[in-house]
């Protein structure tokens, strides 16, 4: 029987050894990341997941869980949005929920906070469990989407909201030209410098361009059965938001 393989960046691997060459990659990064993330996209990253949270509009009282949370960005903003709620950070590697864990946030949130190690395709909840399911940059690391977009809608309650926040592609060759030359000649390098890690930040940029366009997953997230499902692009295409609901 033939062997199932993925795509690790531009690497073909047999699928078992995705997760683990994964949590290898965030394990590496964990204690830098946040700080790379300021550096790689200029502090842009902030305004997409303030942009994320404007058309998301948490409300009193909802559960959220954030797949893929990592150091809680996600988790801290729609508590603060919501006013009052539970949030549940989940993640594959453990390092990167330790370092959320240090963060003054989740002090000051800790008795609203889950933090738990867990995989997007096999989740680790009842169904009908969340109002809210979000992952960012997070669904592209896993070895089946498709699989993950399964498994939050089974999470998620009726009625419940599905928002993806991940890289994309820009419609226009000539702006995409150029974003891949800084991509590839830019972002490797901050890896060296700040993470003392080339390889894992070539894997990042790498695995932006095996994810599908806007289109092909707006029509993965119906399959998983969302309703009203749509997508926003964010600064020209580099990133958008793919929304849906389960009803």
């Amino acid at each position: 029987m033939d062997e199932k393989t993925t795509h690790f960046g531009f690497e073909t691997i047999p699928e078992d050894q995705k997760a683990g060459k994964v949590q290898g990659v965030f394990s590496s990064v964990a204690s830098r990341y946040d700080v790379m993330n300021d550096a790689m996209s200029l502090g842009i990253h902030r305004i997409w997941k303030d942009a994320m949270m404007d058309w998301l509009a948490p409300r009193p009282g909802q559960r959220l869980l954030d797949v893929a949370g990592g150091t809680g960005d996600i988790s801290f903003r729609f508590l603060k949005r919501a006013g009052s709620g539970h949030a549940t950070v989940c993640d594959l590697t453990e390092p990167m929920l330790v370092e959320g864990r240090k963060r003054a946030e989740a002090s000051r949130m800790a008795e609203s906070l889950d933090w738990v190690v867990g995989d997007a395709m096999a989740l680790p909840f009842a169904d009908n469990s969340f109002d809210v399911y979000t992952i960012s940059f997070g669904i592209r690391n896993v070895t089946r989407p498709q699989e993950a977009l399964a498994e939050a809608y089974r999470v998620l309650k009726p009625g419940g909201r599905l928002m993806v926040l991940e890289f994309s592609k820009i419609p226009t060759p000539a702006l995409q030209w150029a974003y891949d030359r800084y991509s590839f000649n830019m972002i490797p390098a901050m890896g060296q410098v700040i993470a003392n890690d080339r390889d894992s930040y070539q894997y990042l940029v790498e695995s932006i361009r095996r994810f599908p366009d806007q289109e092909t997953f707006l029509g993965m997230v119906r399959t998983a059965g969302f309703e009203q499902a749509k997508y926003r692009n964010l600064t020209l295409g580099i990133a958008a938001l793919h929304s849906g609901w389960k009803i």
